[in-house]
């Protein structure tokens, strides 16, 4: 009798146990990491789209908007930059690479490496000091782990420069000799281990290049051990090796961040306005980019003298003025436009949204008087709508700054310039059209940084992140505030989020402190976005 009520205690125990599993979740234990490595790619690559899209593409003057312009045009961030995004990607992240090792799958094990390293990156290119050593520990609930310290910035640059080198040796094998395959979950390489392996060195350069300024001996010996040794340090060469994501286009989430399909105001693309100093670069050089990039004003201001008093019509699809009108409004003609084919809204100014005497200020984002972002960009997907996380752009532009450093790079920093600009018209469809853009005087290579930095900070559109960290440490390009900013000058870094300053506040003070404060912090304290971290400390960048 106490045999059959045991058994039916064990079998009740037994079927509560399988009642109280998810059948439609994923055991932590046993899942494949493929799983979870699927949402970290699609989650970083959005991460990186929306910094470059965003609020950052608004720093560095590639975009304007004309409607909820505060963390965009004028730098007002509340004093609360958010990172728990960033740290759930890594924790996520993690688990991938925990798995992996416990498989023995090295291909998971290097992507995942890759992935920490640059998101790790981002994280101190942004705020600086961060918890990195003592990071993704929470499991093991001791004091260290749940409240971690900050590192040094520098000690975070070599970190993530060290578990890339570890990544370049894990991903070194032909695709055919590992035991797993992430092909269907890769939406980067689709399982190409060789392009991971392109990716981790090409990060390793990018960093390298980021701290030259601070440790020139150690960049400059780096960038040039690879550069010498490419069977053993291959890099992104072409953009065809490209890291970029698309957008499956199937949901909001998975779609282009301004796509109007599932935005029936369309106001997250209407919004969004070209920036008059991408603009103005772009018209000075005649750049074919801009036909791909930017739409053309629907209907173009022209003040003409000689109509009558009074005069403001639309005819032949522009506007006709009278010089008499502007006065009565108080309009300045030289705060006006009258390009006939682009034009950008200015920095920061007061009412973006009644730019160049747009009709309806009610409706101002539908101002037909300024460039509004290309068609394309209504989307929800397309294939020139991609997160681009490392180009064959970006790396020649940074050997054509080595290069004119004198560091031993295997080419000259003309050929790496022009190299730089061919791949980025590549990218975007506009290959037969270089040939005619780099032959023009003010494109040529002029042997400066300036105008290497220039050209990549272009180069970099919907991927404004990357000009924004050339811009710290370069002082290029050379932007001015707008009127309106809520500083004379561009930011340098992100603020540290108020939960982390209440939660973690010893560690978070600490971190603070190792900040220099400027002129520009003083309103804010130590945790400004004008206070500089160490990467620009003591180099009088970017001003």
């Amino acid at each position: 009798m106490l045999g059959a009520v045991i058994l039916t205690l064990v079998s009740c125990q037994e079927d509560l146990m399988q009642m109280n599993e998810n059948p439609n979740g994923a055991n932590p234990a046993t899942a494949n990491p493929n799983l979870v490595l699927s949402t970290v790619l699609t989650e970083a690559g959005k991460t990186v789209v929306n910094l470059g899209y965003g609020d950052i593409a608004g720093v560095m003057q590639h975009t304007q908007k004309d409607g909820w312009a505060g963390g965009h045009n004028l730098y007002d961030w509340n004093r609360n930059n958010s990172w728990a995004g960033y740290y759930g990607i890594l924790r996520n992240n993690q688990y991938v690479y925990e798995r992996a090792v416990e498989l023995d799958q090295e291909l998971q094990q290097g992507v995942s490496l890759v992935i920490k390293s640059m998101m790790f990156g981002l994280i101190t290119d942004l705020w600086g000091d961060a918890p990195y050593s003592m990071a993704l520990k929470g499991a093991e609930a001791s004091p260290e782990a749940t409240f971690p310290v900050f590192d040094t910035q520098e000690n975070i640059y070599r970190g993530v420069l060290d578990e890339l080198e570890q990544a370049n040796q894990l991903l070194s094998k032909p695709r055919a000799e590992y035991n797993s395959t992430i092909q269907g979950a890769d939406v980067f390489y689709n399982g190409d281990p060789a392009k991971w392996r392109k990716l981790a060195n090409s990060l390793k350069v990018r960093y390298l290049m980021r701290v030259s300024d601070k440790l020139p001996d150690f960049a400059k010996q780096g960038i040039e051990a690879i550069i010498a040794n490419p069977n053993q340090y291959p890099i992104i060469t072409a953009p065809a090796d490209d890291a970029s994501m698309g957008f499956a286009g199937i949901s909001n989430e998975s779609s282009w961040p301004a796509n109007t399909r599932f935005d029936a105001s369309q106001s997250n693309y209407r919004r969004i306005k070209m920036c008059e100093t991408l603009v103005e670069a772009l018209r000075e050089r005649s750049d074919p980019r801009i036909t791909v990039w930017a739409n053309r004003v629907q209907v173009p201001l022209v003040v003409d003298e000689s109509l009558p008093a009074g005069t403001d019509r639309i005819e032949n699809n522009r506007r006709l003025l009278s010089p008499d009108v502007l006065v009565e409004r108080g309009i300045d003609i030289n705060d006006i436009s009258q390009n006939p084919d682009y034009v950008g809204i200015p920095p920061a100014i007061p009412g973006p949204q009644v730019y160049n005497m747009s009709p309806d200020a009610n409706q101002a984002a539908f101002n037909p008087h300024v460039s509004w972002v290309n068609d394309i960009y209504r989307e929800a997907s397309g294939p020139l709508l991609r997160s681009r996380i490392f180009s064959a752009s970006e790396m020649n532009f940074i050997l054509a700054e080595a290069a004119l450093k004198g560091w031993s790079v295997g080419n000259t920093a003309e050929n790496y310039y022009n190299a730089a600009i061919q791949s980025s018209f590549t990218t975007w469809g506009l290959s037969n059209q270089f040939a005619g853009y780099i032959a023009q005087e003010n494109v040529k290579f002029d042997g400066t940084v300036k105008q290497i930095i220039e050209q990549k900070w272009i180069a970099s559109w919907t991927a404004a992140a990357e000009a924004w960290f050339d811009y710290r440490r370069t002082g290029y390009p050379e932007l001015q505030a707008g009127p309106f900013a809520i500083r004379n000058v561009l930011p340098v870094r992100f603020y540290y989020m108020i939960d982390e300053r209440n939660l973690n506040a010893a560690n978070t003070e600490a971190a603070m402190s190792r900040l220099q404060q400027t002129n520009f912090s003083e309103v804010d304290g130590e945790n400004s976005a004008w206070s500089k971290p160490w990467l620009v400390q003591g180099t009088n960048k970017p001003w």
